[in-house]
């Protein structure tokens, strides 16, 4: 067996079975899950008319660089969304999803023969990042989060010692948990570093089409062509259908940027077997040639949000993202210390039937663990992440069963 997968940590749902499948769940009360990122809400006919008008489709392989035309609508989108032109034959291709693209793109860039070769991420962190880099033969360096900058990645806590090591960069703008948006400065900062170093920068976007703001968030290939990086070098951005078009179960989105990059990843996914289907291909032109979906499913976020963070902000340390469809939030101290987060929601699960991740099993603490009594730092301790995916009235009844479990406990 390849002897890497040993180092491969439990994922953060797997470690929360085990935490509490001993527990029985308040069963006077419907269960009510916050804890899986999975989008609810329905998906629009014309995609799935889409999908069934090209059944026939599956009589034939498809390429893996996709259809001209689907390259087309990606090009496209990038135009009316971001303002950006880009080639439709070099500096785009499809994939299975964001989380497949993310991880497939470690396994092209790293070159694990070069000592110390480094992969560098956010912490808390979508943990695909830190499971591509090992499986690439990489060494993990992470940014701890901080909190004076509404939980935005630390950059300045990576040396330039190990900034000289790293062969590749994730980024998550909107942030998984945080919500938060990278401004031009701070992608200034990493296009520099880049350009000094000589890394790959891996932007993944999957939440940028659900956003609170009058203004949309800031894209990783955007921010270059704003500063004059027009040819997107060393910058990969990477974005789904997933959660703007709410269909987590069709795995399809794309990747775009630095033409090189893409020669070389679109080699390795033709030996990948990682061409996406004709119906797939299909279902995904629709969505990304129509707008006006996306526009209520944002709304139906916003109208949720408005009405359920109020509820939590009362017993929480906790208010609007910036984008996301996810509320960070920070438990009652106990005793001038960071709150339990793995009991709160052991003790929430049990009495009042409703599932939230803790922030500790999304982040690494300086030892390496995930438990948030190992010594060290975790950035995540403290905190629990709630997932707002399901409808605005059964997020609502959550919230104010969460307000009124905080309050027995403050009792």
């Amino acid at each position: 067996m390849n002897p890497l997968l040993g180092k491969l940590h439990p994922y953060p749902f797997e470690r929360l079975r085990a935490l509490t499948e001993h527990i029985r769940p308040n069963t006077a009360l419907r269960p009510i899950s916050l804890g899986i990122g999975e989008p609810r809400h329905a998906t629009p006919q014309l995609i799935e008319d889409a999908l069934l008008a090209s059944i026939k489709g599956l009589s034939v392989y498809p390429p893996t660089a996709g259809s001209p035309a689907l390259r087309e609508a990606f090009a496209g989108w990038l135009q009316r969304r971001y303002g950006l032109t880009v080639d439709a034959a070099s500096q785009v291709l499809p994939v299975g999803g964001s989380r497949e693209a993310l991880f497939a793109i470690a396994q092209t860039v790293v070159d694990a023969s070069r000592a110390g070769a480094t992969v560098v991420c956010p912490n808390p962190f979508y943990q695909i990042y830190e499971g591509a880099a090992l499986l690439a033969g990489a060494e993990v360096a992470f940014a701890n989060s901080d909190p004076a900058r509404n939980f935005a990645a630390d950059w300045n806590q990576i040396d330039a010692a190990t900034w000289a090591r790293t062969q590749l960069l994730y980024v998550c703008s909107p942030g998984n948990p945080t919500g938060a948006v990278m401004p031009l400065s701070e992608w200034a900062t990493l296009f520099d570093l880049s350009d000094r170093h000589g890394f790959v920068i891996a932007s993944d976007e999957c939440y940028s089409e659900i956003y609170f703001r009058d203004e949309p968030p800031l894209g990783g290939l955007e921010a270059a062509a704003q500063l004059g990086r027009s040819d997107f070098k060393n910058l990969i951005s990477f974005t789904s259908l997933s959660k703007r078009s709410n269909v987590p179960g069709l795995r399809s989105g794309f990747v775009a940027g630095d033409a090189q990059i893409i020669k070389k990843f679109l080699l390795y996914r033709t030996y990948h077997g990682s061409a996406m289907g004709p119906l797939v291909q299909a279902a995904s032109l629709a969505a990304w040639n129509d707008e006006a979906h996306v526009v209520a499913n944002r709304a139906l976020y916003r109208t949720k949000f408005a009405q359920v963070t109020p509820v939590l902000a009362k017993v929480l340390d906790v208010a609007l993202p910036d984008a996301g469809f996810y509320l960070w939030a920070g438990l009652p101290t106990q005793n001038g210390q960071a709150g339990d987060d793995i009991g709160f929601a052991q003790q929430l699960l049990a009495q009042y039937n409703v599932a939230v991740l803790p922030g500790s099993l999304l982040a690494r603490t300086a030892g390496g663990g995930t438990d948030a009594q190992n010594p060290g730092y975790n950035p995540g301790s403290g905190r629990i992440r709630m997932a707002l995916v399901a409808s605005t009235d059964e997020c609502l009844e959550a919230a104010h069963r969460i307000a009124d479990f905080c309050r027995q406990q403050a009792a």
